[in-house]
């Protein structure tokens, strides 16, 4: 895993739990040295304000209406240039124009980027180019059309390619000339009515497929419909106002001559993605072990509590390579960067060994998304994101789970299972997914629920302008490239010169936290819910990991949002309380033949007079699956109650016997 030494974890022949790197990651693609290396603005690349100008120059030029441009910009890149640096499907610039054989080539895109940049941005875009998929060259050697876009919007505009990468106005142009070009290709005429436009815009997918190419124009007037605004990375204030009555003219997509992706019935989908049944094995390997996870028949054997996001830290192909060995570990469905196409792997009523805490294994689905934490950019695409989100309310529908943080975990919020385990938790997606953004996509966005006395806040700061300091994206020490962030940093006072809480479970030895894009000793997560322990002029602390935590949370730039909700604190008369990493039963609620699970406290403690939140209730619980034959499986449940709480970045479990409930603010 490149920029972290974080392991995998695999399950065994021996039918335990191990640890071992993901060799397959060491060879995938990160982006961020193109990013990191990127250069200010240069002659002729639009100033902050402008690029809105350039979307309205192009759509006047190319009688396109503008929404359109807009929406479809958005959908590719959120407006975004990425500094000149490819994505992982070699796309340049706001309109992800795309030039697949520079990007393999490795050619530098500024003057301060290194071989090894170039060579990350080659094999990333490789990636999309595998054997495995559709997108190897022809027998002419020409990659398809759909990887060199760039190409024919020079032809179009009569502007030189390097330009079309680099700046943003003109690749803005070439978008709108390939958008018009296709529109008179299918004999449409060039309308100020943006209806007008659905197939021209669903082509510009690239799609091979009409379900895919729909999905994309679908989400483009989606965005159009609903109206959008965006300050870029680069200082760009865009906007595009909403038209809600927009209804386009759907029935053009026939236009296309797409062929019909055929729905897999394995599949557990949305129709509103494209999904495909790619099975992980279930397969006995002799000795008594198995691979690679474990049948069930959930919800009526268990309830399905959670869902968990990761990232892959591996490119597509290889992804689909490790889930389908049936050594390796197992997850319910892969998203893919470039276009978010859906794969699933197991039923969501069977239990994938995907978050390395068992209990949390046998409750929830998880999705891995094609990318790597450090180079969000180049991965965590658009598509992806609504796409999951789509996936996301599906599963939270079917299984009745609330769309909230207790309940959407990152693979970085579960928690370890045991005190040494701790260190050895994941920590994808990562401080770069965009919480905020995802929650607006799952139709639950994040708001203040009361007033400055409601005793908790909301973690909530403005993803692109919040950008604390990380370290360690490609090198130990080595500052990362300023990026948005939807975590803040916790200290031990109300100052950013104070120490980083430490966090003893990660560092048994007492270390400090540090700025490490992979370390979550101090870090509070958009969307996690604290509860208010002191309030100093900008800042705010909360209860976390049995201490005070401060984080920066001005009344004119607020990180936080004033919340309310019930929290637990230890029972009248206790001075501390354990807290543990599974919610198990009590010893005697397991049958004959079963082994008793051991439930130990995590090295963390909770005193008298500090709160956390409330997140579900549940009995305890431990599912007994050791055998290949289901039948011979057994769910051990319990009278002993726990509580869920969020107790530091990764969320924790009480017993109710141990604490009192009440409302937060009392």
């Amino acid at each position: 895993m490149r920029g972290s030494a974080q392991p995998r974890i695999v399950r065994t022949t021996s039918r335990t739990l191990a640890l071992r790197t993901a060799g397959a990651a060491a060879s995938a693609a990160l982006l961020l040295p193109l990013i990191s290396a990127a250069p200010a603005a240069t002659a002729g690349e639009p100033r902050s304000g402008t690029l809105q100008q350039a979307f309205a120059d192009a759509a006047e030029e190319y009688h396109i209406p503008q929404s359109v441009l807009l929406g479809v910009s958005y959908l590719e890149s959120r407006w975004d240039g990425h500094f000149g640096a490819p994505s992982v499907t070699g796309g340049y610039g706001p309109m992800h124009l795309t030039d697949a054989r520079t990007a393999l080539a490795g050619t530098p895109h500024h003057s301060e980027g290194t071989e090894d940049a170039r060579g990350d941005a080659a094999r990333a875009v490789k990636s999309v180019a595998a054997p495995s998929t559709t997108t190897t060259p022809d027998s002419s050697g020409a990659l398809p059309a759909r990887l060199r876009t760039l190409d024919r919007a020079a032809e179009l505009t009569g502007l030189p390619a390097a330009e079309l990468r680099r700046t943003e106005a003109a690749n803005v142009r070439g978008g709108a000339a390939l958008l018009a070009a296709e529109q008179r290709r299918l004999g449409l005429p060039l309308s100020a009515d943006p209806a007008d436009w659905y197939a021209a815009v669903a082509h510009y997918s690239g799609a091979e497929d009409a379900r895919t190419a729909a999905v994309f124009a679908d989400d483009v007037f989606q965005v159009i419909r609903a109206g959008e605004r965006r300050t870029t990375p680069s200082g760009q204030r865009v906007e595009l106002a909403a038209d809600a009555r927009l209804e386009p003219d759907t029935a053009q997509l026939r236009r296309l001559g797409l062929r019909d992706r055929e729905r897999d019935p394995n599949t557990e989908c949305p129709a509103s993605v494209a999904c495909e049944w790619i099975p992980a094995p279930y397969q006995d390997l002799g000795g008594g072990d198995y691979g690679n996870h474990d049948k069930a028949d959930r919800p009526a054997s268990q309830q399905v509590d959670y869902i968990v996001i990761h990232d892959t830290e591996a490119t597509w192909d290889t992804t689909l390579q490790l889930v389908q060995d049936p050594t390796y570990v197992s997850w319910h469905y892969t998203l893919r960067s470039a276009d978010g196409q859906i794969a699933q792997h197991v039923p969501t009523k069977d239990v994938a060994w995907h978050a390395g805490n068992w209990y949390v294994n046998s409750k929830s689905v998880g999705l891995e998304h094609e990318g790597f934490l450090t180079a969000p950019d180049a991965w965590y695409t658009e598509a992806m994101y609504r796409n999951s989100a789509r996936l996301v309310r599906y599963l939270a529908h079917r299984y009745d789970i609330p769309l909230d943080r207790q309940h959407i975990l990152g693979h970085d919020n579960v928690p370890g299972t045991t005190p040494s385990g701790i260190p050895g938790m994941h920590t994808d997606p990562g401080p770069y997914w965009d919480w905020a953004h995802y929650f607006r996509l799952l139709g639950a966005p994040l708001h203040r629920t009361a007033g400055p006395h409601g005793g908790l806040v909301t973690i909530r700061p403005d993803y692109e302008s919040h950008q604390p300091v990380y370290t360690g994206c490609e090198k130990a020490g080595q500052a990362c490239v300023p990026h948005g962030s939807g975590a803040v940093r916790l200290h031990t006072g109300p100052s950013e010169e104070s120490p980083l809480v430490k966090d003893i479970g990660l560092r048994p030895n007492g270390a400090d936290s540090t700025t490490g894009v992979n370390d979550t000793g101090a870090r509070a997560s958009t969307g996690q819910q604290f509860a208010v322990a002191e309030r100093s002029g900008d800042w705010t602390a909360i209860w976390y990991l049995g201490q005070k935590a401060w984080f920066h949370n001005p009344a004119d730039a607020p990180t936080a949002l004033d919340a309310k909700g019930w929290v637990v604190t230890p029972k009248p008369g206790a001075t501390e309380i354990p807290v543990y990493g599974r919610a198990y039963p009590e010893k005697t609620a397991y049958p004959a033949g079963v082994p008793v699970q051991s439930v130990l406290a995590l090295p963390y403690k909770l005193t008298a007079g500090q709160e956390y939140p409330m997140g579900l209730r549940t009995q305890g619980e431990y599912l007994w699956a050791t055998t290949f034959d289901p039948a011979g499986h057994v769910v051990v449940r319990g009278e002993e109650t726990y509580y869920q709480i969020q107790f530091g970045h990764r969320v924790a479990y009480v017993k109710a016997a141990d604490v009192t409930v009440r409302r937060s603010g009392a």
